[in-house]
């Protein structure tokens, strides 16, 4: 793909002040810093003129990018609804209406207390004795981004909390609906973070504020009925490494509170019926020991299930243990389950009789039942899937006594699958399978496991879906190859009614699950990291010649995809090997890594030292991050086609960052490739909001991947 529209418009051209960055020792010029305030009319004149060069070399796709939304829009059942989820007296659902851009939150009465079926609910008809909860279009409307951070019920169903963010920038405002009546109540708290956690007699709510740097660092207590200046807070962490979540067990029966870094934990909890008592501290915390806590009663005892990578037997449990203790002496640990170096525990949540296990082994998720049983622990149970590709979790059981367990599957070709497993037969009821209209067929759909070799001799399992064509090709096919590996996250297999519409012309869709990420456990991600850093971009590099090697597809062939660290992946890749990509999408990307890290002023800077290293004082990390910078390796070399998005409000990775990135390599790069930044003026991290505006944004995209490679038409 060449700038076909050179002629008719030129690109924006940044202008340059030099800022200079000195650290250890080395001098970095910095041209295009002044692109950071985006206050400055003149950036704004810069990124409007980027978005106007963007459209306009895009122009000749305006009628593929339509094609492509009105095929996923053909293929989603607009009107649809949710598998209900029992909790108290009501059955829990969310539906959406054809037209309208958000999800409708709704319950409607359960016929009998042991009735554990789900009612059968039929798109665009209301259910006897509805109830709607929250509309998100009427919280919507007059507003240009509109997301839904808080839903939280009351135990006892009378009460809900939610919160609302209408500008993008992840700062919410709390308010409570009495759901008896449909009266909102005049409480109402702004700043607040995502979540609301009730107590048990829902008299107060714990929620949480963030500092100037975007973390979540403060617990509050919130009184119904009084105003936001009594609230009081219960606790807050100093320590800029840390984030802090507040929640509840799944017995209800204590409040918590979890502090972690990227590398150390702690919790502290508190019996719910006691909202105004003091927290109490689990197990304190010790640099490099992560642990998370559940309750459980076992035997008739409250005790603690905790998982932890403390040291066992002599040995660090990188993949975790489990183990337990009575809840009034959670020092007193015996194991439940050992270390092993194949499976990685990842979660474990209790029931009045049963704990559900959730780990991971040969990169899959698996799900094991384990039964309790009046002496205590019973075996653990793995539920068979009998595919290659998968992903199989835990789906919503708000009830601590329930005859079933609600599970979600789903892989590459098989759309979102909910069960109700039967936990006393083992019987495993589907009550619904994501509807996929167009005549869609599984079976036409083909996904399979093949393993690259890094540079170190390292395999590096990617996960292949194409459509089985008419003919096998003869010759090379086009490929999107994608890949993240940062933070312990894993890219598992999941169903796209979107990435059909690349799927159905003939491109494969290849997931790079390099290091950095979870998948092959906790090694997996300690090898991706801080100074090993390098090993997530030469996986990626080898994923793509492994294609190219094995006949399946050329350079001229495939495009790369990765968004926010995994765009970081996509800066590193264009400047190490650019020859092996036709093009490049970027999303939100962090491409300007070592300027951010050095800076514990930008929000989240301090707590991502565990991820990277720390630049600021270590002169090895500091040499090694300049080593893999995109923005500091631009280089006068061909690259290939790139498309950058971004948005002006995200807090996460601000816009500044491929916003110089665009600028330098504009300014450096040679060749004829096209180069292109478009930003969201009115979104945050996530992008734009509301389903239709995600769908022309995902057309966007994918209109771009097609001309790339050569299918736009």
């Amino acid at each position: 793909m060449t700038d076909t529209n050179a002629g008719a418009a030129s690109a924006p051209v940044a202008k340059q002040v030099p800022t200079t960055r000195e650290h250890h020792g080395h001098t970095f010029v910095d041209q295009y810093e002044w692109l950071r305030d985006k206050d400055d009319a003149e950036v704004v004149a810069y990124l409007e003129a980027e978005n106007a060069y963007t459209e306009q070399q895009t122009a000749h796709l305006a009628p593929l990018r339509e094609k492509i939304f009105q095929e996923i829009k053909s293929r989603t059942q607009e009107t649809d609804m949710s598998v209900p989820t029992r909790m108290g007296s009501w059955w829990y659902y969310g539906r959406t209406e054809e037209g309208k851009s958000y999800p409708i939150q709704c319950r409607c009465p359960v016929a009998s207390e042991d009735d554990w079926t789900p009612p059968e609910l039929v798109p665009g008809v209301v259910p006897d004795g509805e109830q709607i909860l929250l509309d998100g279009n009427a919280e919507a409307e007059g507003h240009e981004f509109f997301s839904l951070g808080a839903f939280s019920i009351s135990e006892d169903g009378t009460m809900l909390a939610y919160s609302t963010d209408v500008v993008g920038d992840e700062r919410y405002t709390l308010r409570f609906k009495d759901l008896a009546t449909g009266e909102l109540l005049a409480d109402e708290i702004t700043g607040t973070a995502p979540g609301a956690t009730w107590t048990l007699d829902h008299s107060h709510v714990f929620y949480l504020t963030v500092d100037d740097m975007w973390r979540p660092d403060t617990v509050w207590r919130h009184e119904i009925g009084t105003p936001r200046a009594d609230d009081v807070s219960v606790f807050h962490e100093p320590d800029e490494r840390f984030w802090v979540a507040v929640g509840s067990t799944r017995s209800e029966k204590y409040i918590m509170i979890w502090v972690g870094s990227k590398i150390t934990s702690e919790v502290r909890v508190l019996d719910s019926q006691e909202p105004t008592g003091e927290f109490r501290i689990v197990l304190p915390r010790r640099e490099g020991v992560e642990y998370s806590v559940e309750h459980a009663v076992v035997a008739g005892e409250d005790r603690f299930l905790i998982l932890h990578n403390d040291v066992v037997n002599g040995a660090k449990a990188d993949n975790f243990v489990l183990a337990d203790a009575p809840a009034d002496d959670p020092t007193n640990l015996r194991i439940l389950i050992d270390h092993r170096h194949d499976v990685r525990l990842e979660d474990v949540d209790a029931f009045a009789d049963h704990l559900v296990l959730g780990y991971r082994r040969d990169a899959l998720t698996r799900l094991a039942v384990w039964k309790l049983t009046d002496a205590g622990y019973g075996d653990p149970s793995e539920i068979d899937f009998d595919q290659e590709i998968y992903s199989v979790g835990a789906g919503s059981n708000p009830e601590w006594n329930q005859p079933t367990l609600r599970l979600l599957f789903t892989s590459f070709v098989t759309p979102a699958q909910i069960y109700d497993l039967v936990l006393e037969t083992g019987e495993m009821r589907l009550l619904k399978e994501q509807p996929v209209l167009g005549g869609f067929d599984s079976s036409e759909y083909e996904e399979r496991r093949e393993w690259a070799v890094a540079q170190d001799g390292t395999r590096i399992p990617l996960s292949i879906v194409r459509r089985i064509p008419d003919l096998e090709p003869q010759g090379p096919v086009p490929v999107l190859l994608y890949g993240y590996g940062s933070y312990e996250a894993s890219m598992d297999p999941a169903f796209s009614v979107a990435r059909l519409s690349l799927l159905d012309r003939g491109v494969e869709f290849v997931v790079a699950h390099v290091r950095g990420g979870g998948e092959m456990g906790r090694h997996w991600y300690d090898n991706g990291k801080t100074l090993s850093k390098k090993n997530t971009f030469t996986d990626f590099v080898a994923a793509a010649r492994h294609l190219v090697a094995t006949g399946r597809t050329t350079p001229e062939l495939v495009v790369a995809d990765g968004g926010s660290a995994g765009g970081l992946l996509m800066g590193a890749v264009a400047n190490m090997a650019p020859e092996l990509f036709a093009g490049i999408l970027a999303n939100v990307p962090f491409v300007d890594p070592l300027t951010s890290i050095l800076d514990p002023s930008l929000p989240l800077t301090v707590i991502e030292w565990d991820e990277w290293g720390n630049p600021l004082d270590d002169p090895e990390v500091y040499e090694y991050m300049r080593s893999y910078s995109p923005y500091e390796n631009v280089e006068a070399k061909d690259y290939p086609a790139i498309l950058a998005i971004t948005s002006i409000n995200d807090t996460r990775v601000l816009y500044v960052e491929p916003a110089k990135w665009v600028a330098k390599l504009r300014a450096t790069k040679t060749g004829d490739a096209p180069l292109l930044l478009k930003t969201e003026m009115s979104a945050g991290h996530g992008g734009v909001s509301g389903r239709y505006e995600k769908w022309r944004e995902v057309a966007f995209e994918f209109a771009w991947i097609l001309d790339v490679l050569g299918l736009a038409k």
